[in-house]
């Protein structure tokens, strides 16, 4: 599932078509594409793992799900979810869910709680922790009402980077932790968002698919954890659980 960073990195590269109009919307998707045909693009915005389209007279959000991907300028042998046509190229989305948002998107998203955006409130995603003690920590960063476009992958970094075990309350993590927490969510994703352009997220992983702890040499443990029951990888060690 692509997390807030890689939503940002497509919000980059498809800015080529701000101001453009849409001459052309077509796919399998079940929406009424016709209402795409004509309409200019206004801005294009993220909030977590949703891209946003904003339009004369509405906005399109997508969710690129667990399989989701698109390209521009190019095309997969899979028939596109939407595909997006303008005088200079086209946008096309594959595996996804398309939906139209007739509201103005300040009135629909929060932006204080998406990790990536300017308008992100450390203070408020604080509050909203402890107002969940009995929440676990692996449960509290794929809380997307809490940090918006985080990810498995980044779960799985921060609580290694703070030295958390991912089944610790939030109630029980003391001050600093907590503050920890919050903190290291957006540093990683910003750090996610630099490593992935320039093509090696994947070499800076310590915990994420991992095997042995980079920290301790002991191998790490790997389970599906917490009510979303995601892979976590951790050290017994020196990741600590509080509860």
């Amino acid at each position: 599932m692509p997390e807030g960073p890689s939503i940002v990195i497509l919000k980059e590269e498809a800015n080529r078509f701000l101001g453009k109009t849409i001459v052309r919307a077509e796919g399998n998707t079940t929406i009424e594409k016709e209402r795409l045909v004509g309409q200019r693009i206004e801005a294009l915005r993220s909030w977590g793992k949703h891209f946003l389209l904003e339009l004369d007279d509405f906005s399109l959000k997508v969710h690129f799900l667990l399989f989701g991907s698109y390209r521009i300028n190019q095309r997969k042998d899979a028939p596109p979810r939407l595909s997006l046509g303008f005088d200079t190229g086209e946008l096309n989305l594959y595996a996804c869910s398309v939906r139209f948002i007739e509201e103005p998107l300040d009135l629909v998203y929060d932006w204080h709680a998406d990790v990536m955006s300017e308008h992100w409130d450390p203070a408020l995603a604080r509050r909203r922790l402890r107002a969940r003690p009995g929440m676990l920590a692996c449960d509290a960063l794929l809380d997307q009402d809490i940090f918006a476009g985080v990810g498995n992958i980044i779960k799985n970094e921060v609580l290694f980077r703070i030295r958390v075990h991912p089944l610790s309350t939030v109630g029980a993590l003391p001050a600093p932790k907590l503050r920890a927490l919050v903190a290291e969510a957006r540093q990683y994703s910003f750090d996610f968002f630099e490593w992935k352009k320039a093509f090696v997220l994947k070499k800076h992983w310590l915990a994420h698919t991992k095997r042995t702890c980079p920290r301790c040499n002991i191998p790490f443990v790997k389970a599906h954890l917490g009510k979303t029951h995601r892979r976590s990888f951790f050290c017994e060690r020196c990741q600590l659980k509080y509860e």
